[in-house]
């Protein structure tokens, strides 16, 4: 087992990670920047080391700085979390190139599941369902013109490199599609150093659905079950869930047993190793069709440790360290229904338009049933270079309805001043009709920010 362990990260995902190092006695090394001084993953860690300027590229970026951090310290392996350098496989070879784990997957599962374009070929090979589009990244307008007369619109645009929403845009005509290729095109090259796209069948008003997998280097990968990410804004998540209203739906019976099949057939293809996430869309017809591959931990991986019993954290260290998957598929048994909403220093009611500054009051919600995943404190200063999210609220109930309420009751008490957050937004979502029947796709954010639902929502909030 690994003695000590550097944390290439920061916020709240680095907070998750010293705590499973210490569960399991492993010392810890935070790396912070001038910035994240007074983080609390900064306090709680064994040792910490200054690795830059606040902006990400001089600081969490800088691979020559981790690397030099990690040997200072004289680390046995780098957790990376998710973001920054976290599916990056050259960080990963350059880990390994100095005698350092890489607590992730192998750099050749990453290089197989690369990019968007090359892992959806990967899918199509190893018989998981893909929506129409291009065979690679699109050249020419004149090429993306030709892929749309052959598939029909809608078409979407998506950059191979992309995340977060970056890099992507719908088209329904080719004046649309000429304009979006080349916004798209340039976003990605700004966002990512890496303009390429390709094209695909745009599904319109789809379900986001996911599956957690974990695999050891001994040849074993299981799934833990899915999540519905279809509460997002922009392509950004805003609530998740377990298990999916979706595929607890009496007509959809054994969908769920045919998207666990297809993330496994595309991790196996791929010779995965340790967590990450099969995403889909499906339609409300019961169509699926994979999306892409997270190589990493996920934000929202704690509902899926509340309604499995399994840290998946722990899982990811002791799978890195050499040890064999404890757990069988068939140990893996979802009970009860857990629901994450991410709290942003973002503005709501306007445009969610970030909201960095120091935060003057500072009350957590508690109660059975009830987590929070957070690095925020009262006075902690939220710097303005990285992601606006300052914290998870987690509830875990007996059923839906449980799970629901409980984290309607654990927002009301979640008490943050100094900086506007999403807490009255999720809210309103909470308490929506459409929200509590289980009825809503990838574009039901846009329809509460619409007209008169929208000043009811500012209303109540």
């Amino acid at each position: 087992m690994f003695e000590k362990i550097l944390v290439a990260n920061r916020g709240e995902i680095a907070m998750r990670i010293i705590r499973a190092c210490r569960e399991l006695n492993i010392k810890t090394v935070a790396v912070y920047s001038k910035a994240d001084a007074n983080s609390m993953h900064v306090q709680i860690a064994d040792e910490a080391i200054c690795i830059g300027d606040g902006p990400s590229a001089d600081s969490y970026l800088r691979i020559d700085r981790l690397i030099s951090a990690a040997e200072i310290a004289d680390v046995d392996a780098i957790h990376p979390g998710y973001g920054f350098l976290s599916e990056n496989a050259h960080f990963a070879d350059v880990c390994e190139s100095c005698n350092i784990r890489f607590i992730g997957p192998r750099s050749a599962a990453m290089n197989a599941l690369s990019d968007k374009s090359t892992s959806r070929n990967l899918a199509k090979k190893a018989g998981v369902p893909t929506p129409p589009g291009s065979d690679g990244i699109v050249q020419t307008e004149a090429e993306a013109l030709s892929v749309a007369k052959k598939i029909g619109y809608p078409i979407m645009i998506k950059a191979v490199a992309g995340g977060g929403g970056r890099g992507m845009r719908a088209a329904h005509n080719d004046v649309s599609l000429i304009k979006g290729y080349h916004t798209a095109r340039t976003e990605a090259e700004k966002a990512f150093g890496n303009s390429g796209v390709y094209l695909e069948k745009y599904i319109e008003n789809p379900h986001h659905i996911e599956f957690q997998i974990l695999g050891d280097t001994k040849g074993n990968i299981i799934h833990l079950g899915e999540r519905d990410c279809s509460i997002q804004r922009r392509h950004q998540k805003l609530i998740e869930e377990t298990p999916s209203p979706l595929l607890d739906r009496k007509e959809f019976k054994g969908l769920r047993q045919k998207m666990g099949k297809a993330a496994l057939n595309i991790a196996r293809a791929a010779g995965y190793t340790n967590a990450g996430t099969v995403e889909f869309i499906c339609d409300d017809s019961g169509n699926f069709y994979f999306l892409e591959v997270n190589k990493r931990i996920q934000v929202e991986h704690p509902i899926t440790e509340e309604v499995t019993n399994i840290d998946l954290v722990r899982q990811q260290i002791l799978v890195a360290a050499g040890e064999k998957l404890s757990i069988s598929q068939s140990d893996v048994v979802m009970t009860g229904h857990s629901i994450e909403c991410r709290i942003n220093a973002e503005d709501p009611f306007n445009d969610f338009r970030p909201s960095p500054g120091r935060i003057e009051m500072y009350y957590a919600p508690g109660g059975r049933g009830v987590r929070l995943d957070s690095h925020a404190y009262a006075g902690y200063t939220i710097p303005p270079y990285y992601d606006s999210m300052i914290g998870k609220l987690i509830t875990y109930g007996k059923d839906r309805t449980e799970a629901m309420n409980r984290m309607s009751r654990a927002l009301s008490e979640y008490m943050i001043t100094g900086v506007k957050t999403t807490i009255p937004f999720s809210m309103a979502i909470l308490q929506d009709p459409d929200f509590r029947r289980g009825n809503y796709t990838t574009n039901f954010v846009e329809g509460l920010l619409g007209g008169a639902r929208r000043e009811l929502i500012q209303e109540k909030a």
